[in-house]
């Protein structure tokens, strides 16, 4: 394994790499600190660009945009108190009391330096995991992917904000429509309505981009128009006069960072945990890590009052799903988060076949990958480091200069990889369907991963009927689809009985 990853480092380590890190790093943080963005509609918007570069180029930039999204959204957090996304929130707790009382720069330190580390802990549990998680995945069969998928479904539905029911139809509407097209076995139209276009199915780009950053665009616009208006100046204008006037120190000694050593390993590995399990996404990790945290702690009741350590907490546990949600990605094809989702639109662009055969098949780009990630965490912390003075300038630019772009890279970037006007009206109808769906409760990720996973799913059940004749009494023989099965059935009545 350390020979190949240095063969990875080897081929990863370019100026041309580099220089896609640093951009994707540069605009994840800048995208993630625009209130009401992130680090998904930053990937789901960027992934068609990539469509012209090398994979390894292209890999190495979109893990550079998901960092730098992740840890961008604790700007607005810090100095606005306005969680872009939802698992920021948990670093707004302490972060903005610690920017009222003039420590604004030490909170964004605080929240850099734990992000970095934490991701860099991740990143080495997912080199350390990934072979032989993927070993065992070689063992797997039809059946077992089945079992393996449902039970994906059934945990991403049960811990899903909201009805268990609607994430369920989420889910399984986007299984019904990666139907579309031909179908894989005897090439027969399946709802194409004589549309051409609709013979290889509905683009995954356009599918994504629509319902997750164009209708976040279009659901941003809507509350401008209709919604109530901010009153008084911006919050994060505040932050450095009062710093100024207050004379407090703002550097951050790597010594007293290290001092908070316990804090920082629970919660990379609380992260690293929650991202290894498909579907709990970043939120869970960042609120668990930040409860456990502060029950370990001698002073619980400092926590909520400008206490570094629940900033610790909560960006160690993000950007430790960063990596760690690759293991079930690249050891099974099923992505832990929607983040994970995406990259597996990437590598599928790229001729990348997600699975356990990626390590076999294409060792030199997954080692390329691990390469990048680490090299990433370098870059990442530079950047950061340098730009804490300017990311406050982006969180409080107004969304009306901010929206207008993001919607033409929305179409461009369906645009581009196909230059097909019809996969742009496709993700029109799919930016309705997500405003829709937000309004009426239904969770858009469950949309996407559903129709991501949509044709593995039908594949591997196909394919277990037909290799056993529709004998479902062999699932007793097989003690991985039993077991995946019951977990299945326990999420679902769990989740049932919470409801």
């Amino acid at each position: 394994m350390i020979e190949n990853l240095l063969l990875g480092f080897q081929a990863a380590f370019t100026v041309t790499n580099l220089m896609f890190i640093a951009a994707g790093i540069t605009l994840g943080i800048v995208i993630g600190a625009i209130p009401g963005l992130g680090s998904v509609t930053a990937m789901a918007v960027l992934i068609p660009i990539t469509f012209y570069m090398s994979p390894i180029s292209a890999i190495a930039f979109l893990v550079g945009v998901n960092k730098g999204g992740t840890s961008g959204g604790a700007v607005p957090a810090i100095l606005l108190n306005s969680p872009g996304t939802p698992e920021a929130a948990a670093a707004a707790l302490d972060g903005y009391p610690m920017a009222k009382r003039g420590e604004s720069r030490r909170a964004l330190k605080f929240a850099l330096f734990s992000s970095v580390t934490g991701d860099t802990i991740s990143d080495l549990l997912l080199i350390v995991l990934v072979v032989p998680f993927a070993a065992i995945a070689l063992q797997f069969g039809p059946l077992e992917y089945t079992s393996i998928l449902l039970f994906s479904f059934a945990l991403l539905s049960g811990i899903s904000s909201g009805s268990t029911v609607k994430a369920l139809i989420a889910i399984f509407l986007g299984v019904f429509l990666a139907s579309i097209g031909l179908d894989p076995v005897d090439s027969s139209q399946r709802m194409t309505f004589g549309e051409i276009n609709l013979y290889d199915g509905l683009s995954l780009a356009a599918v994504a981009i629509g319902s997750l950053a164009m209708a976040s665009v279009l659901q941003e616009l809507i509350d401008m128009r209709f919604g109530p208006q901010p009153a008084g100046p911006a919050k994060a204008e505040t932050a450095p006069e009062a710093e100024a006037r207050s004379g407090l120190k703002t550097a951050l000694p790597i010594g007293e960072f290290f001092s908070h050593w316990k804090t920082i390993i629970r919660s990379a590995l609380i992260g690293s945990g929650v991202g290894m399990l498909p579907g709990l996404g970043v939120t869970l990790a960042a609120f668990l890590s930040y409860g456990a945290t502060r029950r370990a702690s001698k002073t619980p009741q400092s926590f909520g009052t400008g206490n570094p350590e629940g900033i610790i907490a909560t960006e160690a546990a993000n950007s430790a799903v960063v990596g760690s949600n690759l293991v079930p990605t690249i050891a099974l094809g099923v992505p832990g988060n929607i983040a994970a989702a995406l990259l597996i639109g990437a590598f599928i662009i790229h001729g990348i076949v997600p699975g356990p055969f990626m390590l076999t098949m294409h060792g030199d780009v997954i080692y390329a990958l691990f390469a990048s990630m680490l090299m990433a965490n370098v870059v990442h912390l530079a950047i950061g480091r340098v730009g804490i003075q300017i990311w406050g300038w982006f969180a409080t630019l107004p969304k009306g200069l901010v929206l207008p772009p993001v919607f033409v890279m929305c179409i461009v970037g369906v645009y581009l990889p196909t230059q097909s006007l019809f996969d742009i009206w496709v993700m029109l109808a799919f930016a309705v369907l997500g405003l829709v769906m937000r309004r009426g409760g239904f969770p858009v990720v469950c949309l996407v991963i559903g129709f991501l996973l949509g044709d593995m799913f039908e594949t591997s059940l196909r394919q277990s009927l037909l290799l056993y004749q529709s004998d479902f009494t062999v699932i007793v023989e097989s003690p991985i689809a039993l077991v995946f099965l019951a977990l299945t059935g326990f999420v679902l009545i769990r989740a049932a009985r919470r409801a």
